[in-house]
């Protein structure tokens, strides 16, 4: 969550460029070389056809969804840990033993939204990127690489967005007020219909600001760092290596330079009911109530920053890998 993304020599394997490699730099006009856009042929001399701008291959789509599955069910733990010390403004040790005094039936309590939401929605940030992508080149082939993505990537991000009621229904499920007045996510997705259709749709703004930036520093810098690691010989280990490690660390910067937008965003949603409160009252709100401290506005950002090591670090690692399975 634009700079020249290509740098990855796929030689070996028939693949679709890595996202954030969609787009070329280079002394002739820039083209497209994901599968469905043909500018030319094997040895690059241009053809007299285009075909059209979007690709009807999901496997984009399924690499994202698969990776997020993956780190989902690895990493929700630590979210819930992390989502506690974010609403509340405790400390580790005392979410810790919140999670405990609440028993191993409520650990993965509100699962089922982020397996709904995270892999559509990591499904939709890279296939659509893609998708994206295509569309500005092929109708404005005039716009540089770097406004290319930076656009593709936000447009994606606000794509994402219309996954927001997943989110509202685990943010609710996770808060321990409601543990005893929903039941489940569709219990709980029941009681929401009550109070209208926005009531869904609680933080959408706050979703939107986290998302685009994230997504342009994500695609725009993924190439970058992983171009600059050390190598080792083509190893099969390493690739898996470099992919997890830069991954991690841009997923551990991306998600500690958003917290404050997610600390506002979980207020927001833990709201049942009543008018809608905005992000600038919500801020102020939380700042005060923390003691006027903005380093308080951080808490739980330690938490954070590890999973998103872990989270970010095996969603990169695993989207390579099955990339490299259905494009090989």
């Amino acid at each position: 969550m634009g700079m020249n993304v290509v740098g990855r020599d796929h030689s070996s394997v028939t693949l679709t460029p890595n996202i954030g490699s969609v787009l070329q730099s280079s002394s002739v006009t820039p083209v497209m070389t994901t599968p469905g856009v043909t500018m030319g042929d094997q040895h690059g001399s241009p053809s007299t056809s285009v075909s059209a701008p979007l690709s009807e291959d999901a496997r984009e789509f399924v690499c994202g969804w698969g990776a997020a599955f993956i780190n989902i069910t690895v990493t929700f733990p630590m979210n819930k840990l992390m989502f506690r010390q974010m609403l509340h403004g405790i400390s580790t040790s005392q979410a810790v033993k919140q999670l405990k005094k609440e028993g191993m039936k409520n650990l993965y309590r509100g699962i089922l939204p982020p397996l709904c939401q995270k892999t559509v929605s990591t499904s939709i940030m890279f296939g659509m990127f893609d998708q994206y992508s295509r569309l500005l080149k092929y109708y404005n082939p005039q716009i540089s690489d770097g406004a290319t993505m930076a656009i593709a990537a936000t447009l994606a991000g606000c794509t994402e967005a219309i996954l927001c009621p997943f989110e509202r229904i685990q943010t609710v499920l996770q808060d321990k007020k409601f543990h005893g007045k929903y039941k489940n996510s569709l219990h709980c997705a029941q009681e929401l219909r009550k109070f209208g259709l926005a009531e869904y749709y609680r933080g959408l703004f706050s979703i939107l600001l986290r998302n685009g930036p994230s997504n342009v520093l994500f695609f725009g810098l993924r190439t970058e760092i992983k171009d600059r690691m050390p190598t080792y010989d083509n190893a099969w280990w390493a690739h898996i290596l470099t992919d997890f490690v830069s991954g991690a660390f841009l997923g551990a910067f991306i998600s500690t330079v958003m917290y404050p937008v997610n600390v506002i965003k979980a207020h927001q949603q833990t709201q049942v009911g009543g008018p809608f409160i905005t992000m600038r009252e919500t801020f102020f709100h939380v700042y005060r109530s923390r003691g006027s401290r903005l380093s308080r506005l951080f808490s739980g950002a330690h938490v954070n920053y590890s999973r998103a090591l872990v989270s970010w670090g095996i969603i990169n690692a695993s989207y390579e890998m099955l990339q490299k399975l259905l494009y090989s």
